[in-house]
C-alpha cells in the first residue's frame, strides 16, 4: 500500500485543523449542550482539554463513477412534504458533492470521510472509458479518508483493483495523458472479508486507524459475502469472500487490543426501507422497525465495540438505529447513490475511555442539490476527461420521441428493458449468430434511463454513445445457449425465489415472451408457470430453446442458477454494440424510437 500520499496528506489536514480550531472555547461551543455538560469538572477553562469531543463523520456510498450529475429519474432523491406528498428533487454530480462536504467540514475541526464502497464500476463513460481513474482523482479531490470495497470494485479483477489502489498505467491501454502517470487513490480501500485463495492473506487491507489531536477512531471495510455471486466469474478469480459479522468482530477484537476502542464498520451490504423517501423515520414506531433486508441481521450479530455502520449496495437512504447484540440501539445509515446524499454523523469521543459515547450519536441524510455552488476544481476535472472522452462519447447512436427509463422505473417490467431484451434477440436471432428464440436481461445490468433532454450540444432526443454506454457499461460479451424449456421455467421461478426470494430479480424478456407474476403468493408459486409463453405456444418443459443473456447471466449471476446450466454455447457481440445496432436500426431523426408498451409480464399485486 503507498502510504505517502496518505502522510502528506495527513499532515496537511492537521495543519488546517490547527488553523480551524482557534481555541478551546471554539470547540465547546460547537458542541452538543449535553457533550458540554459532561466537561463539567474536568478541568474547563483551565488550559485543560475537554472529556468530549465531537467527531464528524461525513458519508456517502455508491458512487458508480457518476462525476456529471445522473440525468433524468436516476439522477432525483425523493423527499416527503410536511403535508404528506412526496417530492423528487434533482441531485447528485461531483461538483455539488464537493461543495456540500466542504461546506459541511466547516466549523468541524474533527471532521473524517467515508464511503461505503462501489465507488467505481458500472460507471458512466466519462469514468468507465478511462477504467475509472476520473473517478479516483475526484474522490482524492474531495478528502476521502477511507473506504470499503464494494462488489463492483471487482468487476475488472484484483489487478486493477489493486491499480487503483497504487496507481500505475492500465496495463493494456497504457496512460492517458501525456507526461502524466495516474497516481491511484490517496485513501486506502479496506477488504476485510476478502482473502487470496492461495496466501489466504487479506487481499487489501482490513482496516485503518484515523487519527486526529489523539482521538483514535478504527474503520472496518467489507463487502458482501455474496459478492462472486453478482460478479463475473473473472473478476473474483482466486479470491475467497469470508462472511462479515465474523470478519468484522475478529478486527474489532484486535483494535481493540491496539487500544483503539470507537470503531466504525463499512459495510457494502444494505437493507430496504418502507419508503423511499430520504426523510423518512425508519426508527418508527420502533428502533430501526421501518428497515428490512440483509444489512438487519448483520447489525444485530456485530460486536458492540462496533460504534456505527456506515453500509450501502442497495442504493437506498436510511438513519435507523438497529439493536447491537447487547440490546443497544446503534446507528446504520445509507446515502442512496451516485453522490445525490451525504450523511453526517457525529459521533461523540470519550478522551477517558477512548470510545465513543453512543448515547449521544446523531445522524441524518442531507440532500446533494444542484442550486448551491460548483466545486470549480471538479468542473476542471469534468472539462479535461470530457475532451479526452468527446471524440467517442458525442456520436449519435439513435433517436428517441421520449425518455425511456430503465434505472429510474420501479415496476418489474421496464420500457428500456424491453428494447434492451429484443436489441439482445434481434442480434442472436440469425443462424449464424446464434439462433436466439428469446432473450434475458437482468435489471440491475440497466444502469440509467434514456433521457429526452440533450445532455450535451448534440440536440433533444439525439442518443449518444456515451448515453448509450451509461445504460450498458459493462460491455459484457453476450451469450446463446440451449436451455429446455423445464429449465426456463426454473429460471423465471428463480426471480422471486432461492436468493432473490426476498428482493426478487425481474428479468426483463423479450417480445414474445408473456407470463403472470403474482405478488399475492410466496416464493417460486408467484411466477404462474401455465401461463408462460413464447409467442402465444406454452412453453414445453422437454423442448430445446436457444436463449441470449449476456455471459454474467449466462454464468449463473444474480442467482439464477438455470440459466448457468446452458449447453452448446454461441459468444455474440457486446451488448452495448446490439443496442447501439438497434437504435440505428428502429430510429431515425424523423422517426424516432418511441418507449414500447410494458405489457410482457401481467403482475397481480
Amino acid at each position: 500500500m503507498s502510504a505517502t500520499p496518505q502522510k502528506n496528506r495527513a499532515t496537511r489536514r492537521v495543519i488546517a485543523a490547527a488553523a480551524g480550531l482557534a481555541t478551546v472555547g471554539a470547540l465547546v461551543a460547537a458542541m452538543p449542550a449535553g457533550a458540554q455538560d459532561r466537561g463539567h469538572g474536568h478541568g474547563h477553562g483551565h488550559g485543560h482539554k475537554p472529556r468530549t469531543v465531537d467527531v464528524q463523520l461525513l458519508s456517502f456510498n455508491d458512487l458508480h463513477g457518476n462525476l456529471e450529475p445522473p440525468a433524468g429519474s436516476a439522477g432525483n432523491v425523493s423527499e416527503t412534504q410536511p403535508d404528506g406528498t412526496v417530492k423528487a428533487i434533482p441531485a447528485g454530480g461531483v461538483e455539488y458533492l464537493a461543495t456540500s462536504l466542504r461546506t459541511a467540514r466547516k466549523g468541524n475541526p474533527y471532521s473524517v470521510t467515508a464511503a461505503g464502497g462501489d465507488m467505481v464500476g458500472a460507471s458512466p463513460l466519462l469514468s468507465g472509458l478511462f477504467h475509472d481513474e476520473p473517478t479516483i482523482e475526484a474522490l482524492n479531490g474531495l478528502d476521502l479518508d477511507v473506504t470499503a470495497v464494494g462488489n463492483h470494485e471487482f468487476d475488472e479483477g484484483a489487478a486493477e483493483l489493486a491499480r487503483l489502489q497504487n496507481g500505475g498505467c492500465h496495463p493494456v491501454e497504457g496512460c492517458y495523458e501525456k507526461g502524466k502517470k495516474f497516481k491511484g487513490a490517496d485513501f486506502p480501500y479496506l477488504a476485510a472479508n476478502v482473502t487470496k485463495e492461495k496466501t489466504g492473506k487479506p487481499l487489501l487491507k482490513p482496516y485503518t486507524v484515523w487519527k486526529k489531536k489523539g482521538v483514535k477512531i478504527g474503520f472496518i471495510g467489507v463487502t458482501l459475502e455474496g459478492t462472486p455471486d453478482i460478479v463475473t466469474a473473472n473478476g473474483v478469480k482466486g479470491l475467497k469472500f469470508h462472511d462479515e459479522v465474523e470478519t468484522i468482530n475478529k478486527y474489532a477484537r484486535e483494535l481493540d487490543r491496539k487500544g483503539v476502542k470507537s470503531i466504525v464498520a463499512l459495510i457494502h451490504e444494505g437493507g430496504a426501507p418502507a419508503s423511499t423517501s430520504y426523510n423518512y423515520d425508519c426508527d418508527s414506531p420502533g428502533a430501526g422497525d421501518g428497515i428490512s433486508g440483509p444489512i438487519v441481521d448483520i447489525a444485530k450479530g456485530i460486536t458492540p465495540k462496533v460504534d456505527a455502520l456506515v453500509t450501502g449496495h442497495t442504493h437506498q437512504a436510511y438513519v435507523c438505529t438497529v439493536p447491537d447484540p447487547s440490546g443497544k440501539p446503534r446507528m446504520v445509515t445509507s446515502a442512496s447513490s451516485f453522490g445525490k446524499l451525504y450523511t453526517d454523523t457525529t459521533l461523540t469521543y470519550d478522551r477517558r475511555t477512548k470510545d465513543i459515547v453512543r448515547t449521544s450519536v446523531k445522524s441524518a441524510n442531507h440532500v446533494v442539490t444542484r442550486d448551491q455552488a460548483k466545486a470549480t476544481d471538479m468542473t476542471r476535472l469534468i472539462d479535461r476527461w470530457n475532451k479526452l472522452a468527446a471524440p467517442i462519447a458525442g456520436k449519435p447512436q439513435g433517436w428517441i420521441s421520449a425518455d425511456i427509463n430503465g434505472r429510474g422505473s420501479t415496476a418489474p417490467e421496464k420500457p428500456l428493458g424491453n428494447v434492451i431484451a429484443d436489441a439482445q434477440l434481434e442480434g442472436l436471432a440469425p443462424a449464424d449468430k446464434g439462433g436466439a428464440e428469446v432473450a434475458f436481461m437482468n435489471p440491475g445490468g440497466i444502469r440509467a434511463d434514456l433521457v429526452h433532454k440533450a445532455s450535451g450540444s448534440e440536440g433533444d432526443g439525439v442518443v449518444t454513445y456515451g448515453e448509450a454506454f451509461t445504460v450498458q457499461p459493462f460491455t459484457n460479451m453476450m451469450n446463446v445457449v440451449d436451455l429446455t424449456g423445464a429449465q426456463l421455467v426454473t429460471a423465471l421461478q428463480q426471480q422471486v425465489s432461492g436468493s432473490n426470494e426476498a428482493s426478487p430479480k425481474i428479468l426483463q424478456v423479450s417480445k414474445g415472451l408473456t407470463y403472470t407474476l403474482d405478488l399475492t403468493k410466496s416464493g417460486a408459486d408467484r411466477v404462474v408457470a401455465d401461463t408462460i409463453k413464447l409467442n402465444g405456444e406454452a412453453i414445453d418443459p422437454a423442448r430445446t430453446y436457444r436463449v441470449a443473456m449476456n455471459e454474467f447471466l449466462a454464468g449463473g449471476g444474480d442467482g439464477f442458477a438455470a440459466l448457468g446450466e446452458g449447453t452448446n454455447k454461441l459468444v455474440g457481440a457486446s451488448d452495448l454494440d446490439l443496442f447501439n445496432a438497434y437504435l440505428a436500426a428502429h430510429s431515425t431523426a424523423a422517426a424516432p424510437l418511441a418507449p414500447p408498451a410494458t405489457d410482457r409480464i401481467t403482475v397481480i399485486q
